[in-house]
């Protein structure tokens, strides 16, 4: 895992050769646990986009536009955001051992990756994808504003505007295979919802989980670990998260009328702070 791997044919729109890792002023963050558990964890997870990228080219079988866009576009991207990132922490704190807590995690978390967990049609699985992109898109945002160091500012800009178009992309497509399979509101609520509640997933917790054991060897890891980190870092981010985005981006696949859903992203963009913030 030493370089990132090779463009697809129209390639990352961004490298990571390219970010001045040298000039990182490693005093803003070093001295950061909260933002070290969120970085080391967000590598782990998107450098393994590989694994979970096949699934969905398997899943969408016979389409070859969006197995194309998967194989040569999302899923190099995706891992770059993950190579670029551990470039990032290793450079920040050189004295974890990265490699073997990744090993470790991706030992664990390849035995609950699997295609059984991928949504009942292809229109619902599309609007889960659309769900998981808002929630990368808006982490990544929340990032960006939670940190005063520069280059990690503009890692996250990029790695947020990919996220954004991914998120185009899916629902682009969603609105295709809408027509065809002509899925009802309610089973789309649900999809979203349903999606939305697992903000507190297996992949967050399975990267914690590993990321923590590897900087506390001598610790015994408990679930409440990872809760007390998380209880920490929504408390700092209940001021920086970008609802009102979350909102309008979660709310997209319900096609609503515009007056509908001008009512309904204050309401949303509230649920969703009592939600982020419980």
């Amino acid at each position: 895992m030493s370089t990132v791997m090779e463009p697809g044919p129209k390639g990352p729109r961004w490298s990571v050769e390219q970010l001045p890792f040298p000039l990182i002023d490693r005093a803003r963050v070093m001295g950061d646990p909260d933002l070290f558990y969120m970085l080391v964890s967000a590598s782990f997870v998107e450098i393994t986009s590989d694994l979970y990228t096949q699934n969905l080219v398997d899943y969408f079988d016979g389409d070859a536009e969006v197995q194309q866009w998967l194989e040569h576009q999302w899923q190099h991207e995706e891992v770059q955001h993950g190579f670029a990132l551990k470039r990032y922490v290793t450079t920040v704190w050189p004295e974890f051992d990265w490699d073997e807590a990744y090993r470790r995690f991706f030992s664990d978390y390849a035995r609950v990756c699997i295609v059984e967990n991928l949504g009942p049609t292809r229109a619902l699985e599309l609007v889960a994808r659309c769900v998981v992109e808002t929630g990368t898109a808006t982490m990544y945002t929340l990032l960006g504003r939670l940190t005063d160091e520069p280059v990690l500012r503009l890692l996250t800009d990029h790695i947020r505007r990919d996220e954004v178009r991914h998120y185009g992309f899916f629902y682009h497509h969603f609105v295709s295979y809408q027509r065809d399979e002509r899925p009802s509101r309610t089973a789309i609520l649900r999809t979203l919802w349903s999606r939305v509640a697992e903000i507190d997933n297996e992949d967050a917790y399975y990267a914690f989980k590993h990321v923590f054991m590897m900087r506390h060897p001598s610790r015994t890891f408990t679930d409440s670990d990872y809760h007390d980190f998380r209880r920490r870092f929504l408390a700092r981010a209940r001021g920086e998260y970008p609802f009102h985005m979350a909102a309008k981006m979660v709310l997209k696949p319900l096609a609503l009328g515009r007056h509908v859903q001008r009512a309904a992203v204050p309401l949303l963009t509230a649920g969703a702070r009592h939600l982020f913030l419980r």
